[in-house]
């Protein structure tokens, strides 16, 4: 018999994602620099004798090159800073039960498994299948009224005969309605976490027997 718990609101926060890396920046300041001068150099050599480059105007294009440069370094210090504040907050993870986004449930023929939906807005009726990979639904579980937001349940592994399935990889299957008309649905399902990794400068969680997912996926932690 599925229970239907209460539905919890995801406040796990999405840790920032860093697009350039300290070594990139540092390349891109010298790259401006080298530019710069070039510029200058042309300008000064093909400049009017008789009407030479003001001394002021030199200096205020040296003072803009500096800030530039000066924005660049500040930037890929904050992002190298960013990284590594991902990474010590993915870390404190591991060992923990998280609700993540997903279709894909992994049964492992013994204990019931934790699977939910995440509406986008309320609905007051709420569809879910559990297909195996024939496309055939071997539980079908209806569902009333449910919050906008993430609600989870238990599934005991058993088709709608009551019959224990077998050890295989299911998807879920949810429709949601409000009023006769469709709401945004997605699936969810709980993993535990043993492991976390790197791919750049993203955080990956590792989760026991569903490999690995992002962090912008986590939905809630237990």
């Amino acid at each position: 018999m599925s229970t239907v718990l209460p539905a919890v609101n995801s406040n796990a926060s999405v840790l920032p994602r860093s697009a350039v890396g300290g070594t990139l920046a540092s390349s891109t300041a010298d790259e401006s620099q080298d530019r710069f001068l070039k510029l200058l150099v042309t300008q000064m050599r093909n400049q009017d004798p008789m009407n030479p480059m003001d001394n002021a105007q030199v200096t205020a294009q040296l003072a803009q090159i500096s800030t530039v440069s000066g924005i660049e370094k500040l930037n890929a210090s904050l992002s190298s800073l960013a990284t590594s504040s991902s990474t010590s907050q993915s870390a404190s993870l591991i060992g923990r039960t998280v609700v993540v986004s997903s279709d894909l449930v992994r049964f492992d023929g013994a204990g019931p498994v934790t699977v939910g939906v995440e509406l986008s807005s309320a609905a007051d009726k709420v569809g879910v299948a559990i297909v195996d990979a024939s496309g055939r639904p071997v539980r079908n579980l209806s569902f009333g009224a449910l919050p906008q937001g993430t609600s989870t349940f238990s599934w005991d592994g058993r088709n709608d005969a009551g019959e224990r399935l077998p050890g295989a990889d299911y998807t879920l299957r949810i429709t949601a309605t409000a009023s006769g008309r469709p709401v945004e649905a997605g699936g969810l399902v709980a993993g535990h976490v043993d492991s976390v990794s790197m791919r750049g400068a993203s955080s990956l969680l590792n989760l026991r027997g569903l490999g690995a997912a992002e962090v912008s996926q986590v939905r809630r932690i237990d």
